[in-house]
């Protein structure tokens, strides 16, 4: 037989590794997971029929029906009737363009909004130069000073021929971002001390003082916290020193947040074998060395969920300074809403805010799975 002949009918014979056809392939997964049942054929096709009655309502309300702009009364004040009278009813986006720039920039000045918008890129652009590995050096510390430097001066103005722009003017994402980001940057090493001193075995009052933080922190509320920060804060600063309530929300929000990570940490250090500590002891090194190089990288592998799920809540909850006067993006967003021009569109603008806080919170959320996914290939190795 020829040497064709015989790759023709190897070709032709069925390979025992191969799967049977309706094996594999989106309708193998269709029937594996939505249709292998009666019941579960039941339940997928009445979610399917309300999905899709829900979608094709919503893209008639933020579509077909949509009004995107309204004409201007003598005034020079949009006239928003148009959106009250249309039938059928629709959404009304002529409110996000008229109120886009409040709800980003509070009430930054107007001529002067290009910086908070330039800060706010250059926040996504530290987040993107952070979460690469190949930035993890300490040059990162440096960009980190850097971009915070040029945040600041931003902002606040005063030097470089920019006009000076007090506390009281800013609002809206900038003020969300910088809590978040200082918190959290300054929450987190604060949190893996408290849990290095918490389960510390040769310092009992500094195991104490670690406990009575962590239990009195997570015992009250976020709010109660950001009330005590705007109000007794100052009563412990010295005579004539006053810091502004964006600063004392701040140390608010580090407290906070570092309570709730400490115990996060601690979950990883206790999830870790004893050997792990063993070994180290073997090897002579000291108490930081083991702690720096082999106990805590391991520790925060195993938390990555917990610690972005932390993450997450702890950006959220920037919304809560409401109450003491800052105009963070959600803030805004209700101030907008209330004009009574613009009154009884507010699902527009909570709309809008709710694409933006999940933006955030999604990139967080994506970024940790690639990183359980990259920690896990190389523990497997």
């Amino acid at each position: 037989m020829s040497q064709s002949a015989a790759a023709a009918i190897v070709a032709a014979a069925p390979s025992r590794d191969r799967p049977p056809a309706g094996v594999v392939g989106p309708v193998a997964w269709l029937r594996a997971n939505l249709f292998n049942s009666w019941w579960s054929t039941a339940v997928t096709l009445l979610l399917g029929y309300l999905i899709i009655r829900w979608g094709l309502s919503f893209i008639a309300w933020a579509v077909l029906n949509a009004t995107w702009s309204v004409p201007v009364n003598e005034l020079g004040q949009p006239d928003a009737t148009i959106c009250r009278t249309a039938s059928p009813a629709g959404a009304c986006w002529a409110v996000l363009g008229d109120k886009w720039r409040f709800i980003l920039f509070g009430s930054f000045p107007y001529e002067q909004q290009w910086r908070p918008a330039l800060c706010v890129l250059l926040f996504i652009g530290l987040y993107v130069v952070s979460g690469m590995r190949r930035f993890w050096r300490r040059e990162l510390l440096l960009i980190w000073v850097a971009a915070l430097t040029a945040i600041g001066v931003l902002m606040w103005g005063g030097v470089l021929g920019l006009d000076y722009v007090p506390q009281d003017q800013w609002g809206g994402l900038p003020i969300t971002l910088i809590l978040a980001t200082f918190g959290l940057a300054f929450a987190f090493p604060l949190s893996v001390l408290v849990a290095l001193g918490r389960r510390s075995t040769n310092l009992p009052a500094v195991k104490v003082i670690c406990v009575l933080y962590v239990e009195l922190i997570r015992g009250v509320p976020l709010i109660s916290l950001l009330f005590m920060a705007s109000v007794m804060f100052p009563l412990f600063m010295p005579v004539g020193m006053n810091p502004d309530k964006l600063l004392r929300a701040q140390i608010a929000f580090i407290l906070f947040a570092a309570a709730y990570l400490a115990e996060v940490v601690r979950g990883g250090l206790q999830a870790l074998p004893k050997g792990q500590y063993e070994a180290a002891d073997a090897l002579g090194l000291s108490y930081w060395q083991k702690t720096g190089l082999i106990i805590l990288p391991q520790a925060l592998r195993l938390v990555i969920p917990p610690l972005v799920n932390t993450f997450i809540g702890f950006f959220k909850d920037t919304s809560l300074v409401l109450i003491i006067g800052i105009f963070d993006l959600l803030t805004t967003g209700r101030i907008a809403s209330s004009e009574p021009a613009w009154q009884g569109f507010a699902n527009e603008i909570y709309l809008m805010l709710g694409v933006i806080y999940f933006v955030f919170c999604f990139a967080m959320s994506k970024y940790s799975r690639g990183l359980e996914r990259e920690f896990s290939r190389a523990r497997n190795r």
